[in-house]
């Protein structure tokens, strides 16, 4: 058996693997494990008691987090020459069309946040088989394909987030830094798992929230109490 090291024996000594906290103790107890020299990500991971294979239970959607996720999102704004100066003044970090397409076609996706117009879906359409296996793909449905792109990019820039359910029934949400006081990881967490209620499939049976956890990057996972969280 491997030898524990002396950060994961502090770990282990802090937390039950075993017991599930209330959202509020979790979220103080992955600041006490996290040990990162860098400031670690924290991540929800919520499965759900859903089928992806099935096109009605397909659960997706996007929620402004109260205190943004802590981390510089990088947004390109796909637009015509009229919107330009609209997306700029908004914060995007770049701004065209043709230039960036071609770039794109030739492999380049160094940015987060792909956000375009009806108008030119015509033209980034094509990037589908670069961009979907990324997840930068513009959708409607995650407010990345709209007329209004200033308004797009500032929700962006602040914290606005989409999330959709993997093939194996869970999300996965990256919903701020270790460095956030825990009130803030709990504000963050509960209006994330709030919004993915409100999207419960009619055709789902049985219990919807199977399991929640919350870790830190390179943490282990802690298990929360779903009765714990209001509104759920």
């Amino acid at each position: 058996m491997a030898k524990l090291t002396k950060k994961q024996k502090e770990v282990a000594a802090k937390y039950d693997a075993t017991k599930e906290y209330s959202l509020d103790e979790a979220s103080k107890l992955v600041k006490d494990i996290t040990f990162t020299k860098f400031d670690a990500s924290v991540d929800l991971d919520v499965r759900l008691g859903v089928d992806p294979r099935k096109a009605d239970q397909m659960v997706r959607g996007v929620v402004a987090l109260p205190h943004g996720t802590g981390k510089e999102t990088r947004v390109l704004v796909l637009c015509s020459p009229d919107k330009e100066q609209e997306a700029k003044d908004a914060g995007a970090d770049y701004v065209g069309l043709d230039d960036y397409v071609q770039k794109i076609e030739g492999g380049w996706t160094e940015v987060d946040v792909i956000i375009t117009m009806p108008t030119v879906m015509a033209k980034v359409g094509k990037l589908g088989r670069v961009l979907g296996p990324r997840g930068l793909m513009p959708n409607p449905k995650s407010g990345t394909v709209t007329l209004e792109v200033g308004k797009a990019v500032k929700e962006v820039k602040s914290g606005k987030i989409d999330f959709k359910v993997d093939k194996f029934g869970i999300i996965h949400a990256s919903i701020g830094k270790a460095s956030f006081d825990a009130q803030k990881i709990v504000d963050n967490a509960t209006e994330v798992i709030q919004t993915i209620s409100k999207l419960k499939p009619a055709s789902a049976k049985g219990t919807y929230f199977k399991s929640i956890n919350i870790s830190s990057t390179m943490s282990p996972g802690v298990k929360i109490d779903t009765n714990t969280i209001a509104g759920i």
